[in-house]
């Protein structure tokens, strides 16, 4: 190698090391960092009271996935559909789901008492718990299932509730998982919580 191209060759291995750096630190200074999924921040802490009066907790569902539904006794539709889909998705899980829960929080405790709410779940499948509280209980658990509930009057006089149809699946633990479809056959829903089991 002539002396002219020996003395080209260090700086452009140089500046060729130079741009390898450059290269590898602005790689590992703007490629995305990996993805952490968040935890769900739907569900948590409750005290209610079940129709016979008793405490409940989101403790007393640890070991078996439940399902959630916010409504009131007054619903003229929505709530009595969800509920009979509910108690035919329970039946199809026969005796192997027995540990299966599924709550019904009313989203209207000035009338929906412990009696009243016991006595409207009676025509239901048992798994499902009737739960209701103080209206500040009530509130916090609509808060924390990031769900919806208002009061509406009505034209001829005292009033209705809007509220949240949806149906929550939490896991064994008392996490939220999605919401849950109970309008499909309800073999197939049966099948999707056992498994879960």
């Amino acid at each position: 190698m002539s002396p002219r191209r020996r003395r080209l060759a260090a700086p452009l291995a140089a500046f060729l090391l130079g741009l390898v750096a450059l290269g590898t630190a602005a790689y590992v200074t703007l490629a995305p960092s990996p993805k952490v999924a968040a935890v769900s921040s739907v569900g948590g802490p409750f005290t209610l009271q079940d129709g016979d009066g008793r405490t409940v907790t989101e403790r007393d569902l640890k070991g078996a996935p439940f399902l959630v539904f916010f409504g009131f006794t007054h619903c003229p539709d929505i709530c009595p559909t969800k509920l009979f889909e509910i108690s035919e998705i329970l039946r199809a899980a026969g005796p192997r789901g027995d540990k299966l829960r599924a709550l019904f929080v009313t989203v209207d405790p000035e009338r929906d008492t412990p009696e009243v709410m016991k006595s409207y779940v009676s025509s239901f499948d048992p798994r499902i718990l009737a739960l209701t509280g103080s209206q500040a209980e009530i509130d916090r658990v609509v808060k924390s299932y990031r769900a919806f509930a208002k009061k509406a009057e009505l034209k001829e006089g005292g009033y209705t509730m809007e509220h949240t149809s949806l149906v929550y699946l939490m896991d064994r633990e008392g996490r939220f998982v999605g919401s849950f479809n109970v309008e499909r056959p309800a073999a197939k829903a049966a099948e999707e919580l056992l498994a879960r089991l």
